[in-house]
């Protein structure tokens, strides 16, 4: 049993109780396990799940995938869903790299969210930077956290989330820009209820036009108001000026660089035409992705 895991979670009796009819509906355990598991938890005088884990009837990630559901955190199991395993934010929450992305999440809150914010733009200088990667598991932790959170794809270029979340193409932003589409191009993600995505949509002839019309700064303005966090995967900054005219309607932009890979000049340069553009630079994280 992973002690760690356990201890960070409060002690609710009720919810533990609840534990065997949780793993009985999804067929980890039989009637007659369930019995042998609550004669020993009776006999030794512990948790319902450390038993079934001792006997084993059940793995000590069936054990924390069930408490997550009883604490309402979310994720996922490996080959569970169709998200991309890079998601590591859905798969391994209590791994290193997550507990990064919710100290960067905490800072977020803080910084920009308390100050009546529900908009950020996320940047990169190239596609290699991995901002994308890190905006779709920043997504998933703040809906873990119980924010009403939708990620919008706005790299019109080369959109990455539709993949990424295992959604089947439809239209997106473009269309909705275009006035071919409507907010129901938005789709919850199944796994995560708090969790929505906007796909980037039709690849257009004319992106950086779409994002600079005034109906984006109306979009925005109605997306603020249905969320808690609104956040934008930005198109590469080297790409050209799609990014620019994002941010500055997003009003905050979070930027992104590769350990070994992104230079800090770049990193600069792009940050003073951030600033011009109209967008706050909240910050800046390095991913190792």
């Amino acid at each position: 049993m992973n002690s760690s895991v356990l201890s960070a979670l409060p002690h609710d009796p009720a919810a533990e109780s609840s534990m065997g009819a949780l793993l009985l509906d999804q067929g980890k355990l039989t009637v007659d396990d369930a019995e042998r598991v609550l004669r020993m938890q009776k006999d030794l005088g512990i948790r319902f799940g450390e038993a079934a884990v001792r006997l084993g009837l059940v793995s000590e990630d069936d054990i924390q995938q069930v408490l997550a559901r009883q604490f309402s955190y979310p994720y996922l199991q490996k080959g569970q869903a169709n998200l991309s395993p890079k998601l590591v934010a859905a798969y391994d929450p209590f791994s290193p790299q997550v507990e990064a992305l919710r100290a960067i999440r905490s800072q977020l809150m803080l910084r920009w969210f308390a100050r009546g914010r529900r908009a950020l733009a996320i940047a990169g200088v190239t596609p290699e930077d991995g901002a994308s990667l890190f905006a779709a598991n920043l997504a998933v932790v703040f809906s873990q956290l119980g924010e009403q959170t939708l990620l919008v794809d706005a790299n019109l270029r080369n959109p990455r989330q539709q993949e990424m979340f295992g959604v089947k193409p439809k239209q997106g932003l473009s269309d909705l820009l275009a006035g071919r589409a409507d907010l129901d191009v938005i789709t919850r993600v199944p796994a995560f209820v708090d969790l929505s995505l906007m796909p980037a949509g039709t690849l257009p002839p004319n992106p950086q036009e779409l994002l600079a019309r005034e109906g984006f700064r109306n979009l925005n303005t109605q997306l603020e108001s249905r969320y808690d966090v609104v956040l934008y995967d930005l198109p590469p900054f080297a790409s050209g000026a799609d990014a620019l005219a994002v941010a500055g309607r997003a009003g905050g932009v979070l930027l992104v660089a590769c350990k070994h890979r992104t230079r800090i000049a770049n990193v600069s340069r792009m940050a003073e035409q951030m600033a011009e553009s109209g967008a706050e630079v909240v910050g800046s994280v390095v991913v190792e992705f």
